[in-house]
């Protein structure tokens, strides 16, 4: 067995725009109105960066019943439902919503066929939050499906009147394939093509498409219930790849380096880079180590942050 490995660190990888927007929405609330600052649901789905923002003073509920009255509220990137913004207007929560704009598009989207007497298909996962939010969003609901099979099974009111949305951290392959079977099906659906997937969730994939052909191994770096870390993993799995994915170094295992000379690194869009620092820490102390950085995309999307946090205080300016 060579102690010698080389470590392929893929481009790009860990945050993207919505993940820091949604982050420093948090920190800049809490900067303005001071601890605690309420987020609903955790902001992102990442440990670490939930935990740094609870010990900075956030405080993260399921509900809305948990956050008292008149306190600073957040919702989180995935986005809500209209009846949790509603709900939480009913209660006087002076709220900032952190939802990803991207996320929001796919809302408005829904909306507009809904409004023009469409049926809407949903193209996710049941239960993930961005999904729930989408879903309370579109007039009259939708019907979530996540495979072609499920489009075999589909019916619908009136085929001519008939559009679809998508989760915005799905595959790409596999959106690809649910929406041929709903064309095929349904030869007059309305719908984004599959490029209106979020933008980096689409660079993140391609990113590991080009980066597994040349390793032995791929580590991603992510949470377990985040959906684009997940995918990157599978897609790593379907071309053949031995292909992990863990929170951070802790979980790396010494026997996965059996046999292998060549280690893939990525991260999902919720991962900080610090965690990737960490598990190299851990794998130079295993063995010699060479890091190459792959060239890739160059991200440099920036999302303006909501008005609360932009316009000036009220209260500094009566200080000052």
């Amino acid at each position: 067995m060579s102690d010698k490995i080389r470590i392929l660190l893929a481009r790009p990888r860990g945050f993207c725009a919505g993940v820091e927007r949604a982050i420093e929405i948090v920190e800049k609330a809490l900067q303005r109105y001071g601890a605690p600052v309420y987020v609903r649901h955790e902001i992102v789905h990442n440990k670490r960066v939930v935990d740094t923002l609870r010990a900075k003073g956030a405080v993260f509920v399921d509900e809305l019943t948990e956050i008292p009255e008149g306190a600073v509220t957040v919702f989180s990137a995935h986005g809500v439902s209209e009846a949790i913004e509603n709900d939480a207007v009913s209660r006087g929560l002076p709220v900032i919503d952190a939802t990803c704009p991207l996320v929001s598009k796919v809302h408005k989207e829904g909306g507009n066929h809904a409004n023009k007497g469409y049926e809407v298909i949903l193209i996710g996962h049941n239960g993930h939050p961005e999904v729930e939010g989408t879903r309370g969003r579109i007039p009259g609901g939708v019907q979530v499906i996540s495979t072609p099979q499920e489009v075999a099974k589909l019916s619908v009111s009136d085929p001519g009147k008939l559009a679809y949305v998508t989760q915005t951290t799905l595959s790409v392959d596999d959106t690809r394939d649910v929406i041929d079977a709903l064309r095929e099906k349904f030869p007059d659906i309305q719908g984004p093509d599959v490029k209106n997937i979020c933008y980096a969730t689409q660079n993140r994939q391609q990113a590991v498409r080009e980066l597994v052909g040349q390793v032995d191994l791929l580590i991603v770096v992510g949470a377990k219930n985040s959906s684009n870390s997940n995918r990157l993993k599978e897609i790593g799995t379907e071309m053949g790849t031995s292909s992990f994915l863990i929170d951070d170094a802790d979980g790396f295992k010494e026997e996965w380096l059996d046999g292998v000379e060549i280690i893939g690194l990525t991260a999902g869009a919720s991962a900080p880079e610090e965690l990737i620092e960490e598990l190299l820490q851990k794998l130079e102390k295993l063995r010699d180590v060479k890091v190459e950085f792959l060239s890739g995309v160059e991200e440099n999307i920036q999302f303006k942050l909501p008005r609360e946090l932009t316009d000036p205080d009220p209260a500094a300016e009566k200080s000052a």
